[in-house]
Formats: C-alpha cells, sequence, structure tokens
C-alpha cells in the first residue's frame, strides 16, 4: 500500500461531484464505509420496526451501518468498547452494549440482522440470535465462517452475506442524496495531514478512534 496526492482514474470510475453540504474532509470519509454500510443494508432488505444489532460499531462501515439501518426504519442496537458509547448515540443508536463489560450473545434479545465487523465474533453464537428468517451480514468473514454461511441456508431459515460491495456510481448517488437529506453524516474522529500519515496509522492502529480518521493533501 502506499499513499499519494494525485492519482489516475478511469472514465468509468465511481466518482460524483462532491455536495455543497460536504466539506473536503467529510466527503472524502463517505465512500469506503458509506458504501459498504449501504450495500449490507440493501441485501438485508431491511423492513421499519426492525431490530438490527451492529457489532464493532464504532468504526467507518458500522458508523455508517447505525445511521442507515436508523434511516430504513430500524431499531439498532451498537455494540463497541466504553469510549465509542456517546459517540454512537449522537448518530442515532437506540440501544448500546459495551463489549468490554458483557458479551451481545448473553442477551436475551433476538434481532432481525446483525451486522458484524469482527472476525473473532462467533458465527453459531450470532445465527443463535437472530429471529426465524433473520440475517447475519458479515463483513470481515474468515474462511470458515464463509464455508459455514453455505450450510446455514440449507439448515435453518436463516441468511448470511459476506461479499464486500461492488462500488458504483448509483450506490454513491443514493449515500450521497442521504447526506444532503441529513440522515446521514460521517463521524469523523479525527484529521490528519500526509506528513502526519504515521501519527494517523498510530491513531486507527489503538482502536481509541471513535468514527473515521481522514487524511488530507497539501492545498499549496
Amino acid at each position: 500500500s502506499a499513499y499519494a496526492e494525485y492519482i489516475c482514474l478511469p472514465s468509468d470510475a465511481c466518482l460524483v461531484k462532491k455536495p455543497k453540504e460536504l466539506s473536503f474532509e467529510q466527503a472524502a470519509a463517505m465512500p469506503l464505509g458509506g458504501l459498504n454500510a449501504l450495500h449490507y443494508l440493501q441485501r438485508a432488505n431491511i423492513q421499519p420496526g426492525e431490530k438490527v444489532l451492529v457489532n464493532g460499531a464504532g468504526a467507518s462501515i458500522g458508523s455508517f451501518a447505525v445511521q442507515i439501518a436508523k434511516a430504513m426504519g430500524a431499531e439498532v442496537t451498537a455494540v463497541d468498547s466504553t469510549i465509542k458509547q456517546t459517540m454512537l448515540q449522537e448518530i442515532g443508536a437506540d440501544h448500546f452494549i459495551d463489549y468490554t463489560k458483557s458479551s451481545f450473545l448473553d442477551t436475551q434479545e433476538l434481532y432481525d440482522v446483525i451486522f458484524d465487523m469482527v472476525p473473532q465474533s462467533s458465527y453459531s453464537g450470532c445465527i443463535k440470535i437472530l429471529k426465524p428468517k433473520g440475517r447475519y451480514l458479515c463483513a470481515n468473514p474468515t474462511f470458515s465462517k464463509m464455508l459455514r454461511s453455505v450450510i446455514t441456508p440449507m439448515v435453518t431459515n436463516k441468511r448470511v452475506y459476506f461479499a464486500f460491495a461492488q462500488e458504483t456510481k448509483e450506490c454513491l448517488v443514493k449515500l450521497i442524496d442521504m447526506a444532503e437529506k441529513q440522515k446521514i453524516r460521517p463521524a469523523i474522529d479525527s484529521v490528519f495531514s500526509m506528513e502526519t500519515i504515521v501519527e494517523a496509522h498510530q491513531r486507527v492502529e489503538t482502536e481509541q478512534r471513535c468514527g473515521i480518521v481522514v487524511l488530507t493533501v497539501n492545498k499549496d
């Protein structure tokens, strides 16, 4: 991997104009997490009133997932560490579970959809707390989980999805439209310059960030 201030893209790349309502930093924070969150939640076909749990809700994909699920009419439970509770509640989470204090697998609650960003989470545990016809969205699947996802629909009435989003202009336009209507907003933790890229990586790797870390390029 590498970083650069400029990049050449093909004419048919997934590009749209930046909305006036968003800063450059906010716009930069939208595509990666937003497109993947939208992709998974559309696959789940979420209906108003359904209960959605987002595990690993405090980073890029998860923070968008909380907001998009809310915009779809869901009741959302966010799972992450203590320091991310305030941010997640501010962006719309109805309930918060601190995984450092208790496991969402130990609750008596059942969910229509579980959106899971954590590779180490229990596959069987997540399937167990899904309601009939529930959907398990596995955003960081291990090879074992991918294999088990094929078997689960054969022996239960539950579904598993793990394919990442194909970045399309259509989906990016949907995302931008939601931002313009103030249904979602990028949860930005901090902004770093290209000269402080090491510090940016350190911020991400500590898992202490509340939302998205953004890089800016020189403007001179």
